[in-house]
């Protein structure tokens, strides 16, 4: 997708030129020595690469399933013999890593309150450099915790819940209970308190390892609806001393516990290592569509889930630095974190408040974590990726002209040299490199999961970030596994072809119109089948119609999704069935497609699509873009503070001008555009309950915050 041109032609031949002049000069030798060493390795270029079958239906049946060419005949499960368990695959690191750095934290120098204009008081950190653990380190410091866990009572195959946010503690704890073979119970750090009581109840958990913070602000408040709750590990160093909890309820420090695990008496008590078909973790959901489930996944899941992962990634070793901040109890965190440990790389923490420079906690003018680590590897939610995309390209508009120029000249340009398979130093290094420094400046693989990623956003970090984005696509119940696209694969909107442990069927869904002998590509819900797929939903039968057997044993997973597979064998995202509403007038609404085509513009922070089969048309609840909006205010002279523009008749009008006109460019038809909507002043965010933690949203959640805007927008008030 070109960014808009309206330049001199006199300009436009002196960029080309120099760029032309640049390349020939400094860039042809390692052009044509690159094109040697490929032709040699029978590799070919990027764009031949990238034009290659990915996978293949291995029954020649449009519906397939359809397999990678590697894994025809066979799928993989494990990327090292004998190492079958997760706590193998730690030790085989630390074996092979030992004196490697392995997990990182940033000290804190300084935390002050810092007030805003508008009155709000915000925390400030100043925080120093990275101090590491070694895999040595990290090794012995899960055994001894493992080992004092078991001396407070906990025993293999019984479960204990860990409630944290992302940081070294969390691996370290869940290295702990994968040597011990004691199924680790994962919960959002976002969770409200029913949810929280809900997944503690029904795993019967009598241990739980957490923050300082959640424990005070979140876990004490439902301490007494968890009755079998016995013992707290607080993962923090202080404070020692924790009164006023209740009565047969013991709250220890992680180091304390580790000092238990340290004696000799309990060293040489030994633990009971777990068999691949042991339960690892058992994974609750993020409840988007109601009460959180939760997902049983095996250690042999976990392993050819990462193993196909690790795969996609070129060249991944312990020269590798990856950036940990999205939560752990996400499928895709935990897998990408573990496909790292597997290979030695070193994995630093952050958080989305401490990312960036910019970011909502860094102090102006110190470091955010991304500047200091400056990873070579790292994990987003589209979300996040949105973000960055629009505040970049609004400062582009606020640039001069003639930076404006040679951002736009430089941008299009490059899109046209990434199509060809071709590297633009030049402009990476005159042009690109401050937007690129946003990460850290060294970042060579972007993995997008957990949602769709739109073309525009997909282009623009391909471009301003010089490196490509994978996007892969898997849900809890398959290891976060599925697909994802390979590295040289510049096209958007797809997924990828078939992982190296997984395989995908499509089957026909009638109501919805998709057929696997539609043309001219077979489209229809997606399974997915392999090694990877999880064992199930803990205690709750009803839900687990959606996994089967099929005849040669193999566990498959009905997604709910919707995707067509291409000739050269990569799925793309097309619908979801829980997302298809059929209007009164017989119409079929792609609610997601709807959100995802109407997100690329700059008005747009974030949007809810919402339809009532007994009504004509769509609505939609919209969290303005704040800077665009007072924009748009002042230009329509509209008044008020931010919250009145929201609640603004008026305003809403415009708004819906302006998201009706994004839509027709959008190609979407007139009865998909909404028709009504409802202007929200606040964010949406995991902490209001109204999205997940990789942002998508929670429609039941939503439709209740804004019945009473449901009502007046189908003419009930």
């Amino acid at each position: 997708m070109k960014l808009k041109e309206d330049l001199n032609p006199v300009l436009l031949l002196l960029f080309q030129v120099t760029v032309w002049l640049y390349s020939i000069l400094a860039f042809l030798p390692s052009y044509l020595f690159s094109s040697v060493s490929e032709s040699d390795a029978g590799l070919g270029s990027e764009q031949e690469r990238a034009q290659r079958l990915k996978a293949q239906s291995v029954t020649g049946r449009p519906a397939g399933p359809y397999r990678a060419m590697s894994t025809t005949k066979r799928l993989v499960s494990s990327l090292h013999p004998g190492v079958d368990t997760l706590d193998k695959v730690f030790e085989d690191a630390s074996r092979r890593f030992p004196d490697r750095d392995c997990l990182g934290t940033r000290e804190v120098v300084m935390e002050e309150d810092e007030r805003q204009s508008n009155g709000k008081v915000f925390k400030k950190v100043i925080l120093g450099q990275y101090r590491w653990l070694s895999y040595a380190e990290t090794h012995s410091a899960a055994a001894r915790f493992g080992s004092g866990l078991a001396v407070l009572g906990q025993r293999a195959h019984n479960n204990i819940a860990i409630f944290c946010e992302t940081r070294a503690e969390w691996v370290i704890a869940a290295q702990a209970c994968f040597m011990q073979n004691f199924p680790l119970v994962t919960l959002y750090s976002t969770l409200g308190g029913p949810a929280i009581t809900h997944g503690l109840n029904e795993t019967e958990v009598s241990h739980i390892i957490t923050s300082r913070e959640l424990l005070e602000t979140r876990l004490k408040f439902i301490l007494l609806e968890v009755p079998r709750l016995q013992h707290i590990i607080v993962v923090d160093d202080t404070p020692t001393k924790w009164p006023g909890y209740p009565r047969g309820i013991s709250v220890h420090n992680m180091a304390t516990v580790q000092e238990l695990g340290t004696k000799p008496e309990n060293v040489s008590r030994g633990c009971k290592q777990p068999m691949p078909s042991d339960i690892a973790v058992i994974m609750y959901t993020s409840g988007s569509t109601g009460v959180p489930k939760g997902v049983m996944i095996s250690h042999s899941n976990i392993i050819a889930g990462i193993t196909g992962m690790a795969e996609r990634i070129p060249n991944l070793g312990e020269n590798d630095t990856y950036i940990g901040y999205l939560p752990l109890a996400h499928v895709l965190e935990l897998s990408a974190e573990l496909v790292c440990v597997a290979h030695g790389c070193r994995i630093g923490y952050s958080s989305p408040q401490t990312l960036a420079d910019q970011s909502t906690k860094i102090k102006t003018g110190s470091k955010g974590d991304t500047s200091v680590l400056q990873p070579t590897l790292m994990a987003a939610v589209p979300e996040i990726m949105d973000r960055i995309y629009k505040n970049v390209m609004t400062k582009v508009e606020e640039m001069s002209s003639a930076q404006r120029t040679l951002f736009t000249l430089a941008y299009n340009y490059k899109l046209e040299q990434l199509s060809k398979g071709r590297s633009t130093p030049l402009c990476d290094n005159l042009v690109f490199k401050k937007v690129r420094s946003l990460l850290g400046g060294k970042t060579r693989v972007l993995l997008s999961g957990g949602a769709p990623l739109s073309a525009a956003t997909q282009r623009f970090m391909n471009v301003c970030f010089c490196c490509p984005v994978g996007q892969g696509y898997g849900l809890t119940e398959t290891c976060g596994a599925g697909t994802i696209s390979e590295m040289w694969d510049y096209s958007t909107g797809r997924v990828g072809g078939p992982l190296i442990c997984s395989e995908i069927k499509l089957k026909d869904w009638v109501e919805g119109g998709y057929h696997s002998t539609d043309t001219p590509t077979p489209r229809g819900e997606i399974l997915i089948g392999g090694p990877n797929v999880t064992m199930g939903y803990y205690k709750n039968e009803a839900k687990n119609q959606d996994f089967f057997v099929d005849d040669n044993g193999q566990r498959w997973f009905c997604t709910g999704d919707i995707g067509e597979v291409h000739p050269d064998g990569c799925l793309k995202i097309i619908d979801r069935k829980k997302d298809l509403v059929k209007l009164q007038a017989g119409e079929y609404v792609s609610l997601g497609k709807v959100e995802a085509m109407l997100k690329n513009c700059p008005l747009i922070d974030n949007i809810c699509a919402y339809a009532n089969s007994d009504e004509m048309y769509v609505i939609g609840f919209v969290v303005p873009n704040q800077k665009h909006l007072l924009s748009l205010a002042e230009q329509y002279r509209i008044r008020g503070s931010w919250e009145e523009l929201c609640n603004n008749a008026a305003m809403e009008e415009v708004v819906l001008q302006v998201i009706t006109e994004a839509a027709l460019s959008a190609q979407l038809e007139r009865f998909e555009i909404p028709r009504k909507i409802r202007l929200s002043p606040d964010p949406w965010t995991p902490e209001t309950g109204l999205v997940t933690e990789a942002f998508k949203l929670k429609r039941q959640q939503l439709k209740s915050k804004y019945q009473d805007d449901i009502e007046r927008m189908y003419g009930g008030k």
